[in-house]
């Protein structure tokens, strides 16, 4: 095999394989049930695979527009007035994404300069310090501290300063499952207020919130959606994380910035499923199918474990269920997670791996996002612990 032979210098030294990756591939090796990545292991919606398989056949194979087929656009827009009462422009504020995490890179790509500073809420989803620091910006960290995961505000107001480009959120929360408040977004809008501050809002999980609680989007808060990117995710929403497909809202002046990256990064998304996913957006109560789904997912999965040694932490939203392990184990969390793959047959994801400088408080995470087969014997495993 050829092999370079110069010296290299990375643009990412502190970067390796995602946990994800590592985990599926552990839990492949050992033949365990995969609670680690975040993904069903039960199929789309036999109408949406139809539409797509229609699609195709009709001869929707070439290239799209590059902000999306309009059809997908307009019921974008239709959905986020429904439900949260934001006007978008279809031709000038919606643009359609190969997945949420090529709209995050691109945002970061397309506004955050050398030297400017973003800030981030730890434990952090692993995608977004990488994207900063490849724009030559520097990632400052907020804390979100257990057992509830809460944003310190006044933390957050001491780490503004006059270099802070850009705030990250993710709410519903990854890995957390906490889902932020009204006051959480009002405080939000009085630091920003009268700054040059950009928002950029990680919604993907925006369906997925329990217990009758309200999703609080940056777009139902006029003050943060003037200057907020907002990215949410088919996938997560129809069980198609495959097909990578997802989109960001914006005002016109900040989506101009985001599309002159996105078509050098991506150019353009899938074709057939654009279509597909607008007509299959027509359908009525799917978010509310969605979110009773998942809930009494998330209800089984804490029923069972409540009598076991695991100690459950608040799950508001997502599809995670993060738990402590102190009673079971002193080891570390990605030894736990290892010896729990390799020994009792069920993977998950050490928290550790979500902090900058791999802090460990002896958490870990479930996706509790799988079918009831695989959830009733991957809980038979761990009551047993």
């Amino acid at each position: 095999m050829p092999s370079y032979p110069r010296p290299l210098t990375s643009r990412l030294p502190q970067v390796g394989t995602t946990i994800f990756s590592v985990m599926s591939a552990l839990a492949q090796q050992h033949g365990a049930l995969n609670l680690s990545q975040g993904f069903p292991d039960f199929d789309a919606p036999a109408e949406l695979l139809s539409l797509l398989d229609q699609h195709a056949r009709a001869g929707h194979n070439q290239y799209a527009p590059m902000t999306g087929v309009p059809v997908l656009r307009e019921a974008i827009a239709a959905k986020v007035s429904t439900l949260y009462g934001a006007q978008y422009d279809v031709d000038a504020e919606i643009t359609v994404t190969a997945g949420a995490t090529q709209a995050i890179f691109t945002a970061v790509a397309a506004l955050v300069h050398p030297g400017d500073e973003v800030i981030v809420f730890t434990p952090v989803y692993d995608s977004y310090a990488p994207s900063v620091e490849l724009q030559g910006g520097k990632v400052v960290y907020a804390h979100l501290t257990l057992p509830d995961y809460r944003p310190d505000w006044d933390e957050v107001a001491r780490l503004i300063t006059p270099r802070t480009r850009m705030i990250i959120l993710n709410s519903p929360h990854n890995p957390t499952g906490t889902v932020w408040t009204a006051e959480d977004m009002a405080r939000l809008e009085a630091l920003v207020k009268d700054t040059d501050i950009v928002l950029l809002s990680d919604e993907v999980y925006e369906h997925m919130v329990f217990d009758q609680a309200r999703h609080e989007s940056v777009l139902r808060y006029p003050g943060l959606a003037e200057r907020s990117l907002v990215v949410s995710s088919f996938g997560k929403t129809y069980h198609i994380t495959g097909w990578k497909v997802a989109y960001c809202l914006a005002p016109r002046e900040l989506m101009a910035e985001f599309r002159k990256a996105h078509q050098f990064i991506v150019f353009t998304v899938h074709a057939p499923s654009q279509y597909a996913l607008a007509d299959f957006m027509k359908r009525p109560g799917w978010y509310e199918q969605l979110k009773a789904l998942y809930q009494g997912k998330r209800d089984i999965f804490r029923q069972a474990l409540a009598g076991s040694r695991f100690e459950l932490l608040p799950c508001q939203g997502t599809y995670f269920q993060c738990v402590k392990y102190g009673a079971i184990s002193d080891d570390g969390d990605r030894a736990f997670v290892e010896r729990l793959t390799r020994e009792h047959g069920v993977a998950a994801i050490p928290v550790s791996a979500f902090y900058p400088d791999g802090a460990d408080h002896g958490v870990i995470r479930f996706c509790f996002a799988k079918s009831a087969a695989t959830l009733e014997q991957a809980l038979e495993r761990l009551i047993k612990l």
